[in-house]
């Protein structure tokens, strides 16, 4: 079970929402479309970026890891989202990037922090 919890510049104030771990059909963008958090978002499929989001764990522990989808992993690269470094530590490492398309990235048994600028495939600025 985890705590997503959704902040950017467009809401008023953070929201809180509870999500069951590794639920396959649960991406966050689902969680944030059902919960009315008006995340950017256009193709739903991993392949535009829109829906760009950087998350940081809430806990003390490491950080879980859920694969990077091939299509995550083209887009992240190709819109400047994530280094190769970042990839390798990913794959070798076990350690996830903080950037993660919403629309493919499915929580873990981890309370997070998802941050998205507002604006469609556009990071937060100095993460």
């Amino acid at each position: 079970m985890a705590d997503i919890t959704f902040s950017s510049p467009l809401m008023e104030k953070d929201i809180t929402v509870y999500a069951v771990a590794g639920s396959t059909d649960r991406t966050v963008l689902k969680l944030a479309k059902s919960n009315k958090v008006p995340l950017p978002f256009e193709c739903e499929d991993g392949e535009c970026g829109s829906c760009v989001v950087h998350v940081t764990s809430l806990e003390k522990k490491p950080r879980m890891s859920q694969a990077l989808t091939e299509k995550e992993r083209r887009t992240l690269v190709a819109e400047s989202l994530i280094s190769k470094k970042e990839l390798a530590d990913a794959d070798v490492n076990d350690m996830p990037p903080a950037y993660r398309l919403a629309c493919q990235f499915i929580p873990r048994d981890e309370d997070i922090l998802v941050q998205f600028s507002g604006e469609p495939g556009v990071g937060i600025e100095g993460k």
